[in-house]
Formats: structure tokens, sequence, C-alpha cells
């Protein structure tokens, strides 16, 4: 049965290690993607990646409610094409945001939990939100690439004037 993980804050030096490779498809790695969806679920996020609960392997969980929940095991990007700007969050940084230059499109190659692998083309939110999320597993926190922060009073003010 899944169970809800801490999601450890900026503070916490773990948050900048490098992710380890996966190379065991097993039950322990179903048993962390599981416990992570729910946790992903549970704080309302649309990403978790691994060390974000204390685990420094190379996976990430994400739903932007938009498309399918999807599972990525040792993510690479391969390609990253355009740019956009966007206001950024971050479960292990709360109340604090910041625009972020990202690229708008990306590919990435990623295995799912049985080892197989695949790829992925994504644009827009969704590529923003797998950018942030991969940052995460080479110790890289939103706020190291922000150009300027953002409250998230402010941010809700700026979305409902678009």
């Amino acid at each position: 049965m899944a169970e809800i993980r801490r999601i450890i804050t900026e503070e916490d030096p773990l948050l900048r290690e490098q992710s380890v490779e996966v190379h065991r498809f097993g039950s322990s790695l179903h048993k962390l993607l599981d416990d992570m969806k729910v946790t992903m679920y549970h704080a309302d996020g649309v990403g978790l990646a691994a060390p974000q609960v204390g685990i420094l392997k190379q996976v990430v969980v994400i739903d932007d409610r938009e498309h399918d929940y999807i599972e990525l095991v040792n993510p690479v990007i391969t390609e990253m094409k355009g740019s956009i700007q966007s206001t950024e969050f971050c479960l292990s940084v709360p109340d604090r945001g910041g625009r972020v230059k990202r690229a708008r499109h990306i590919k990435v190659t990623a295995q799912d939990r049985n080892g197989n692998t695949f790829n992925y083309n994504v644009s827009g939110q969704l590529a923003i939100i797998f950018q942030h999320e991969i940052d995460h597993l080479h110790g890289i926190l939103f706020t190291d690439v922000m150009s300027e922060e953002v409250s998230r009073e402010q941010a809700l003010r700026e979305a409902e004037e678009d």
C-alpha cells in the first residue's frame, strides 16, 4: 500500500546532491513510485522528484491534470527548442516562487517502472514541469535559475489579470 512521504525543503542539503541512475526495476522502485504519486497528489503538486522525498535516485512523477499521469525513470533531455518564461513554485520551496526561463519544447528519453525505454516530446507547461523535476535530479532548484522572486499572492493576481 502506498504511503505519503515527507517532502524535504530547501534547507536540506540532500536537495543539492546528484541523483544516481536506477538499475533495479523491481518492487522497491514500484513502491517508491507509488509513494511518490500519493505524496504528490496529497501535496497538490504537479510533479515530484525522488530527491524531494530524500531518495537520491533518478525518479520523477508528473501530473499536470491535463495529460495522463507520467512516471520517468532515468530521464534525459535530448533536445531543447525555443524559450518560454513562467512563474514556478516548488513543493520543496514553500511560499516562494520565481520567474524562470525554460525551453518551450523538449524531447526526453526515459524508462518506465519496468525498465522499458520510451521518448516524450513535450511543449509549453508540461515541458516546464519536466525540466523543473529533472533539475531536481541534478541538485538544481528553480531558485538557482530564476530571474526574479514572485510571491504566491502576486502570481495569483497576475493570473487573474490574464
